[in-house]
């Protein structure tokens, strides 16, 4: 992963640069940093390039990655398949070497719709005198777009800073919608930029009507944007979603008198047609997984040799089923005597009654647990909801696996601390979003990524930092099977045939919503998110299936949202966390209960604007 900058001038010099921004990439990629500045032949623009890499495959290799052609490549992504890399190569190096004999559009556009992985990137062509840059199809990697029209200069980063005063920034998320394209000898001579798109196209819909209204949403004021006249597309890496109906529509109304238990979803896995799609689902959900966990050397990560601790892969940890899955699956590939960290976030609850100035232990001091866990009357201000169905996951992964040693991270944050942190860090890397919903999941990401906490040892904990540079989080399970409150909402009012317009939505926006933000957040701490749950052969098989073999809205929660990954819970040895309800992490990290309450999620947040 990397922090990726360019800025193409149109006038004679670079405006300066803004020195926030340059620390927050730097915090991306610690590994290796470089700048490097070209010219155009007749001198009409310049652009200035800068990266910062996190090591994570193959050989450390230096970003921006010129070759002898004179082409340059800024690359955040990874690899996983689709064009061949192997363990000791760098995707960096790859991917630079087939842009490098690309000379068509037509043929860059082959290379890029072949990945499979996340990515964002910057490929400055140098042969026509074209910038390239994009986002993958579900925009798992952030880059920003702002453009300042007095100073005739466009800037694209994975991250930036909220500014303000008489001349901040504009910054919006370039669209994951395709690729985009600038002439700049052509830009040089009118003094702005206009950009030729490339979409991202199924082969049965209309991709001009939908794309471009969606990029002049968020093109940078003074900007314009077109089709490309070629008709060119990148081909989807996902099949459309199944949109088709059952002969016999459920009943909408919901059975909330129900009480299904783990023991009945082992009646549901009894149909051969059941077993089946749990099979397949885990088989493609295991190699997504392995995909991601694997090939992490650890001269890359700075842990040679080992310590007992030092764990490379960690997972944003509940105990809720999406995370579960993720931590069992993990266990299957990780190799053997590795720990697997997971990072378990609380926000400190009201101070209980009986505790007072004399009880309290002083910070970094081994903590006594028995009056958290030997005493339920008795609790700690920092057992939230996820803190309590976390440990009892860490239990279900223990009898599934007692010999893997699992570092049960305590991440605890108290208020005062929250209100720092978001200052100094998460109002920039949370920026241009800023609802409370932004708010509270960016907070709660943020920390628990850096993974600064306790493990438990036997009744006392010791401070713990996770080694971790990749982390696994569970995003995209919901949006695919029918896991948020909204969609029982639709199924009820509208049947399947609203539920899977909502479900189209949720993935179609998701970009907008959460990658970007979430890679930003993570990416701060040179560490990098990474999304099995929208792994393109995971969500194909997904999309292949009917609505209603993935979720059953007529049974209760904890049931029949998101019913065909609880089943392949189940299938894989996990026991009560098949059954729990679904919990967002801003109320089951209790981060929601620290500010105002009252506040809506879709409210824009004051917090996040204090400067």
């Amino acid at each position: 992963m990397c922090g990726i900058f360019c800025a193409l001038s149109l006038a004679s010099a670079h405006s300066q640069w803004n020195q926030r921004v340059y620390e927050h990439l730097k915090r991306r990629g610690p590994n290796l940093s470089q700048d490097l500045a070209i010219t155009g032949s007749d001198l009409s623009y310049c652009c200035l390039f800068s990266a910062h890499v996190l090591h994570m495959r193959g050989l450390l290799t230096a970003q921006p990655l010129q070759d002898t052609a004179g082409n340059i490549l800024l690359w955040n992504g990874e690899i996983f398949s689709g064009l061949p890399v192997t363990p000791e190569e760098n995707d960096t190096t790859v991917l630079a070497q087939r842009l490098s004999s690309c000379n068509a559009p037509s043929e860059i556009l082959t290379v890029l719709s072949a990945i499979r992985g996340p990515w964002g990137f910057v490929y400055y062509q140098k042969a026509g005198d074209y910038l390239w840059f994009g986002r993958d199809f579900f925009g798992r990697r952030s880059l920003l777009w702002t453009f300042d029209a007095e100073a005739g200069e466009l800037t694209l980063t994975s991250v930036a800073a909220h500014t303000s005063g008489p001349k901040q920034c504009v910054w919006q998320e370039v669209p994951a919608a395709g690729v985009f394209r600038v002439n700049l000898k052509t830009a040089a001579e009118a003094g702005c930029v206009a950009f030729e798109v490339y979409p991202w196209a199924h082969a049965e819909s209309d991709v001009s009507n939908d794309t471009i209204p969606q990029v002049l949403e968020s093109i940078p004021r003074g900007c314009s944007a077109v089709m490309n006249q070629s008709g060119l597309e990148l081909s989807s890496p996902v099949p459309p979603m199944n949109v088709s109906l059952p002969e016999t529509l459920n009943d909408t109304e919901i059975h909330s008198n129900s009480c299904l238990s783990v023991e009945d979803l082992e009646k549901l896995l009894g149909s051969e047609e059941k077993t089946d799609e749990v099979n397949h689902l885990i088989d493609v959900l295991s190699e997504a997984v392995r995909r991601r966990v694997q090939s992490l050397p650890f001269r890359a990560l700075n842990l040679s040799p080992p310590a007992i601790d030092c764990a490379r892969v960690a997972i944003l940890f509940s105990g809720g089923i999406d995370s579960m899955i993720l931590a069992a699956l993990a266990d299957r590939h990780v190799p053997a005597h590795e720990p697997v960290d997971l990072l378990n976030v609380a926000f400190k609850l009201q101070e209980p009654k009986k505790q007072n100035e004399s009880s309290r232990k002083p910070k970094n001091k081994p903590i006594d647990l028995k009056a958290d866990r030997g005493n339920s009357q008795v609790l700690s201000p920092f057992d939230v909801p996820d803190r309590i169905t976390g440990r009892a996951g860490l239990r279900e992964l223990q009898e599934l696996n007692p010999e893997r040693k699992w570092n049960f991270v305590e991440i605890n944050v108290t208020q005062e601390e929250l209100q720092e942190k978001r200052l100094v860090h998460v109002c920039h890397l949370v920026h241009p979003l800023d609802t409370v919903l932004d708010d509270s999941i960016g907070c709660a990401v943020w920390f628990a990524a850096r993974g600064v906490g306790f493990i438990a040892e036997g009744n006392h904990q010791r401070p713990f930092t996770s080694s971790a540079k990749v982390i696994l989080t569970g995003i995209g399970a919901d949006e695919q099977l029918a896991g948020y409150s909204r969609h029982r909402v639709r199924f009820k009012t509208s049947g399947h045939e609203g539920l899977i317009q909502e479900l189209a939505m949720e993935l179609g926006r998701i970009s907008s919503r959460n990658l970007g933000r979430d890679d930003r957040v993570i990416g701060d701490h040179g560490k990098e998110a990474r999304f099995p749950y929208l792994d393109e052969d995971v969500v194909s098989y997904l999309n292949s299936l009917p609505v209603w073999q993935k979720a059953d809205l007529s049974l209760p929660r904890g049931v029949g949202e998101k019913l065909l990954l609880r089943m392949t819970a189940r299938r894989l040895g996990l026991g009560q966390s098949a059954v729990l309800p679904k919990r967002a992490m801003q109320f089951g990290s209790r981060i929601a209960k620290m500010e105002n309450s009252r506040e809506k999620a879709s409210d824009k947040c004051t917090r996040l604007h204090i400067v």
